[in-house]
């Protein structure tokens, strides 16, 4: 069935079945880890599942990247498991909502944008660490837990266990050969849950996680005490929530940005987030943000539109409301396979091919951010971290590049060519070029070759002309930018020169 159309401001041609079919399978990985974070936070299940079709609806509709699943993510759930552990449920929904006006506003005010300044090292960290994280989080399946006691599988039980999984990896793995038509996934789901059923095999189902029936959510006002303290108890958790969920999110729109060759809106999704955390704290929802395992699924099933988003978060609604006798009986090893072929996929295996072609300072920056998501868990943590220290060896680098070529023109002036950015960190370099005793009356310091970049290069030539005019010589400043000009101090014995190829950037305050 070939039937297209437009849908909402994005033009562009959607296959029905596609998104359909992209939309069924999402729905079944998102159900198990919405319901593992749920129950590691001691919540009820629903709040696990709530958050999944609320985030995935209002995201789906008015985010801004097609093709990008959000739910209930380990990620932000994480950060509030002590708040809620401490205070209640009820605190957590407060934060939650608490956390998305402040991703709200991040959209409001153009914030977005600034995702714009990881380097790739950071990018491929974090996708890196992640991908072992997700295939790690599987592991978890093969344990089972009596009187409080958590031990791995033995016998007949991991036998069974593995062979379902290694039988889900290999659908996967060999389906898209046949056909492209249906994804793989939900193809590899449907043949082990028929094949456990048919064949009575005992395996560990959904339903031994947690029972998944419920009615639909219902709007209620977090039961807190509105005061000062309850806002000064909420609010570093809600900050923290904020951060983890813009950074998974926007990161995650990079990357759909990068695989579907196409440009999202991250101040429309950064709003859209917001607001789908501010409902989910009225509605008994436990808040998220983008799922990159979730994303992964619904881009390799074929989707490239906002449908598949909806219908992901509908089914997980029709299955609360109805379906959960039958996805209860849903062998966890067929979707712990499906999320080991995503962990597979989400890993960026062209990092290990160019390793050798790579800086040594972007290669350490890159296992820097994958050690920290995968130690710490804490993605925003791990690309604060390689971003700071990106942008350190950046600057040490480019410190270095400064340059002066001096000359005596024709008139015995001395002219300094300067060559390289000049900033706070060449600032000490730049100072050492000058020979203030020995230099003649007359100076010419040309910047064509330059760039004044901050209020560091710019104290840095009113400490340089000073030091002149101290000593009754003259100074000439030539390609200049008027930003520059009208900042420095107007010393005695200095001229600025307007010239017609001087630079018109601005500096920065």
């Amino acid at each position: 069935m070939n039937s297209y159309f437009h849908f909402f401001d994005f033009k562009q041609k959607i296959n029905y079945k596609t998104e359909v079919f992209a939309g069924l399978t999402v729905a079944m990985t998102m159900i198990p880890e919405s319901l593992s974070f749920a129950i590691l936070a001691g919540l009820s299940p629903l709040i696990g599942l709530y958050a999944a079709f609320l985030m995935g609806l209002i995201t789906a509709v008015f985010g801004g990247r097609p093709g990008m699943v959000s739910g209930g993510a380990g990620a932000t759930i994480v950060v509030l498991i002590a708040l809620s552990k401490a205070y209640g449920v009820e605190y957590l929904f407060a934060a939650v909502v608490l956390a998305g006006l402040m991703q709200f506003m991040v959209g409001v005010f153009k914030l977005g944008k600034f995702v714009r300044l990881i380097p790739q090292p950071v990018m491929y960290g974090f996708l890196n660490g992640l991908a072992v994280i997700i295939f790690m989080a599987q592991m978890e399946q093969f344990k089972f837990s009596q009187n409080g006691i958590t031990s791995w599988l033995t016998g007949m039980p991991l036998y069974v266990m593995g062979g379902l999984t290694l039988l889900t990896i290999a659908i996967v793995w060999f389906f898209p050969k046949i056909t492209k038509a249906v994804p793989a996934s939900l193809i590899a789901i449907i043949i082990v849950f028929v094949l456990v059923l048919g064949l009575n095999i005992d395996t560990k189902t959904v339903g031994d996680i947690a029972s998944i029936e419920g009615g639909l959510p219902s709007f209620h006002i977090p039961l807190i005490p509105f005061t000062v303290e309850t806002l000064k108890i909420i609010f570093p958790f809600s900050l923290i929530m904020a951060g983890v969920g813009l950074t998974e999110s926007l990161l995650t729109l990079s990357m759909v940005d990068e695989i579907t060759n196409s440009k999202g809106n991250a101040n429309k999704e950064a709003m859209a987030q917001g607001s789908a955390n501010v409902v989910n704290g009225f509605f008994g929802g436990m808040g998220g943000c983008a799922m990159v395992a979730q994303t992964l699924v619904n881009l390799n099933a074929g989707s490239r539109s906002r449908l598949s988003g909806i219908i992901a978060a509908f089914a997980i609604l029709t299955i609360i409301l109805f379906g959960a006798p039958i996805i209860e009986k849903i062998p966890m090893a067929a979707l712990v396979g499906v999320m080991v072929m995503v962990a597979i996929g989400t890993f960026e295996w062209v990092s290990l091919r160019i390793i050798n072609k790579m800086p040594k300072s972007d290669i350490f920056v890159g296992m820097l951010v994958a050690l920290i998501t995968i130690l710490l868990h804490n993605l925003a943590l791990a690309v604060l971290v390689g971003v700071v220290i990106s942008a350190l060896i950046f600057a040490w680098d480019n410190a270095k590049r400064i340059r002066a070529r001096k000359r005596i023109n024709e008139a015995g002036a001395k002219i300094y060519e300067i060559y390289g950015p000049l900033f706070f960190g060449s600032v000490s370099g730049f100072l050492e070029k000058f020979d203030i005793e020995n230099d003649p009356n007359e100076v010419i310091i040309d910047f064509k070759e330059s760039r004044i970049s901050d209020m560091s290069a710019i104290n840095a030539l009113n400490k340089i002309t000073a030091k002149y005019a101290d000593l009754n010589k003259r100074v000439v400043l030539m390609h200049l930018s008027l930003d520059c000009r009208s900042k420095i101090k107007k010393a005695e014995g200095v001229i600025m020169v307007t010239m017609e190829e001087d630079p018109t950037y601005k500096i920065v305050d």
